[in-house]
C-alpha cells in the first residue's frame, strides 16, 4: 500500500494546488473590477505594485 500512498501523495497536492490557485484568481479578478471601477490613481498604483510583486517567477523570466 505504501507504493499506492507513493502514487497518489503528490498527484493529490498537485490538484490542491490548481484548484487552490484558481479560487485566488477568482478573488483577484473580482478585486481587479472593484480597483477598475474605482477614479483614485493611488488605488490604481497600489494594485499595479500588488501585481507586480505576486507574479510567478516564470512569466518574469520571460519579460526579462
Amino acid at each position: 500500500m505504501g507504493w499506492l500512498h507513493s502514487l497518489f501523495s503528490p498527484l493529490r497536492r498537485m490538484w490542491v494546488r490548481a484548484h487552490s490557485e484558481r479560487r485566488n484568481r477568482r478573488g483577484m479578478h473580482i478585486l481587479y473590477k472593484d480597483v477598475q471601477s474605482c477614479q483614485d490613481e493611488d488605488v490604481h498604483v497600489l494594485w499595479s505594485i500588488l501585481i507586480d510583486s505576486h507574479r510567478h517567477p516564470a512569466v518574469l523570466k520571460l519579460k526579462l
